[in-house]
């Protein structure tokens, strides 16, 4: 048997390196996706079964599309928390920024530097013109989160076995570095 490496960019910012998936990360994606309360925003509670299939399906868009969510690591402990960055599956209206991270890694200000991250690399390395995020309504900490970020509701949504979802746009690429380079994007932790 045979794998294809992947040409993946590692990312790197002060408390976090987002990368490639490996294998172990599975167990990750069990903690986000396995639980009613953790996945209630990400399309519900899924079997194991269903859970590989997801990780699969992530690996599988980087071929697909050049590009998808890096798997999140904490540097401090090497414990891989969550998943950001660049996802565009079949109906979604335009490529977006999607991130989730398990529970005791959020509240921490792990997100903001994960998608603030991501958004450097889809702008820089990929090109982007413009990212969207798609919340579901009820998802008070993405939306508070994307409102940090600068981005602003554009809209809402139905996707198919999704939640009412609205669509947040990030700052373009010009208004993202200039709130970056002037500090204005920095988190409070």
């Amino acid at each position: 048997m045979s794998f294809t490496e992947l040409s993946v960019p590692r990312l790197e910012t002060e408390r976090l390196v987002l990368r490639s998936w490996q294998e172990q990360d599975f167990e990750c994606l069990k903690t986000i996706f396995c639980h009613e309360e953790t996945a209630r925003y990400v399309g519900g509670a899924r079997s194991e079964h269903m859970v590989w299939r997801q990780m699969a399906t992530i690996i599988g868009h980087w071929h697909m599309r050049g590009f998808t969510v890096f798997a999140v690591e904490r540097k401090e402990d090497g414990k891989t928390i969550g998943y950001a960055g660049p996802w565009y599956p079949l109906g979604w209206p335009e490529p977006e920024i999607g991130y989730a991270l398990i529970p005791e890694a959020q509240g921490k200000g792990y997100a903001f530097e994960a998608v603030q991250a991501a958004l450097r690399y889809v702008y820089d390395a990929l090109g982007w013109e413009t990212a969207i995020s798609v919340i579901v309504r009820e998802n008070e900490g993405s939306r508070s989160l994307a409102k940090r970020l600068g981005a602003h509701h554009v809209g809402d949504i139905n996707l198919p076995e999704r939640p009412p979802a609205e669509i947040w746009r990030h700052l373009s690429p010009t208004e993202h570095r200039k709130r970056l380079s002037s500090g204005e994007l920095l988190d409070e932790v």
